[in-house]
């Protein structure tokens, strides 16, 4: 327990729909009421559930709602979700911009948050007075801030406009001062919402690096929302998914970041491809019928585990069934560079069948070969002459989900896109 750095217990947050407040008198006296009588504000019992994309049921709806969890010093957890999922509500109750409305927060040391574009900062102050102004409200003195500043202004890469009035900065330079500054200043817990975005590609990697660096060296904890899977598999130590307002799901950065595409069905939804009559080869005639994915012996193919063995099949139509054909497969980790290739190889040419003119290429891979992320296939065939007859390009996508690996030989965590498990033997060496 003393290692843990913040704590949040039943943490919930209500808002009125379409007014600012409660919205009536009426309501105002109601609430008043209850409470001198030492009764639970009435509105507290009703609302909807924060689901953005339903109709509205009620006046008010529960942003947030029974929120539980632990933060043990060092750790720096990512929370993932939909827009309108709850996130940046949540970084503001912990960051004291808002209060809860039920709940409480329990913290050991300072907090220091960049939640929005210029968080913190006043647009006619100076680079160099913003930075002073931060620190003062960390409650830093005046030397401790001046010891830090050439940091910040080295990190933050506006040298030549520190001295100038931060309303004429760009989105990008703001971005930059502000995470420089919360991240200098030594806070306890850094909160950072997706800001980050707005920066460009070396500062993202630079920024990655210093909240990696203040949790491994410092022992600071870091609570990190983003929308980039790839950056919260690689920087969080655990991860939380939120979902309309509620905890949906807590464990390990992959396993979290595995359920949220699996639940917004970012991972299935082309697992399979049937084409039409106009999928024909201008060369040869032949058509093209089918492709897909699929987890083996599970109804429809679906979801697809690690711990499954997976089938890849293209089936086409041929004209000249006296022919040979082949296929070649390319697998990539989503929006990456290729991770494996492999063409059909059989100890016979292979022919369509007389009757049908069809024939169907599988590919089995065994179980325990892919991680738990998103993946894309591209294939071609071609004809016994080696001429392309189709080019399919990134057609198939599919999501593989953790599911009952037992990941102690992993020492905890398996990083990168294929998790082989190979024969390993042992051989004692004798004089």
């Amino acid at each position: 327990m003393s290692d843990v750095i913040l704590k949040v217990e039943n943490l919930s947050k209500q808002y009125r729909l379409g007014l600012v407040g409660t919205g009536s008198l009426g309501h105002d006296l109601n609430r008043f009421w209850h409470r001198i009588r030492g009764k639970e504000d009435p509105y507290l019992k009703i609302g909807a559930e924060n689901d953005r994309s339903a109709k509205a049921t009620s006046d008010y709806v529960w942003a947030l709602q029974d929120i539980n969890f632990e933060v043990k010093r060092g750790e720096i957890i990512g929370i993932i979700g939909k827009n309108g999922a709850g996130k940046s509500t949540l970084l503001k109750i912990l960051s004291r911009v808002t209060a809860p409305t039920t709940g409480s927060i329990k913290t050991k040391g300072r907090i220091a948050s960049l939640l929005e574009v210029g968080t913190g900062m006043h647009p006619e102050l100076t680079g160099r007075e913003n930075i002073f102004l931060n620190g003062a409200i960390l409650g830093m003195t005046k030397a401790e801030i001046a010891s830090k500043i050439d940091e910040i202004v080295d990190f933050s890469g506006c040298e030549m406009y520190i001295d100038t009035p931060v309303k004429r900065y760009s989105s990008g330079m703001r971005v930059r001062l502000g995470f420089a500054v919360a991240a200098f200043l030594e806070p306890d817990i850094l909160v950072v919402d997706e800001v980050l975005a707005v920066g460009d590609a070396e500062f993202q990697k630079k920024a990655i690096g210093k909240m990696q660096d203040i949790s491994d060296t410092s022992g600071r904890t870091v609570l990190f929302v983003s929308h980039n899977m790839a950056a919260v598999k690689s920087l969080c130590t655990r991860g939380i998914a939120l979902q309309n307002g509620k905890i949906a799901f807590r464990g390990t950065t992959d396993d979290c970041v595995s359920f949220y595409l699996n639940e917004n069905d970012e991972g299935v939804v082309s697992n399979a491809r049937k084409y039409g009559e106009d999928k024909v080869s201008t060369i040869d005639g032949t058509k093209l019928i089918e492709a897909k994915v699929i987890a083996v012996n599970k109804p429809g193919g679906l979801p697809i585990a690690m711990d499954d063995s997976i089938e890849f099949t293209v089936e086409i139509q041929v004209v000249d069934v006296s022919k040979y054909y082949y296929i070649n497969a390319q697998f990539f980790e989503k929006n990456k560079e290729v991770i494996f290739a492999c063409t059909s190889q059989f100890e016979e040419n292979v022919s369509a069948d007389n009757t049908t003119g069809r024939i169907r290429f599988m590919m089995k891979i065994p179980p325990n070969f892919f991680n738990s992320t998103i993946f894309t296939l591209d294939f071609q065939v071609y004809n016994e002459e080696k001429e392309v007859l189709f080019r399919e390009q990134q057609v198939i996508e599919f999501n593989v989900i953790p599911k009952n690996i037992e990941l102690g030989r992993w020492f905890g965590k398996s990083k990168g896109p294929l998790r082989p498990d190979f024969e390993w033997n042992l051989e004692k060496i004798k004089n």
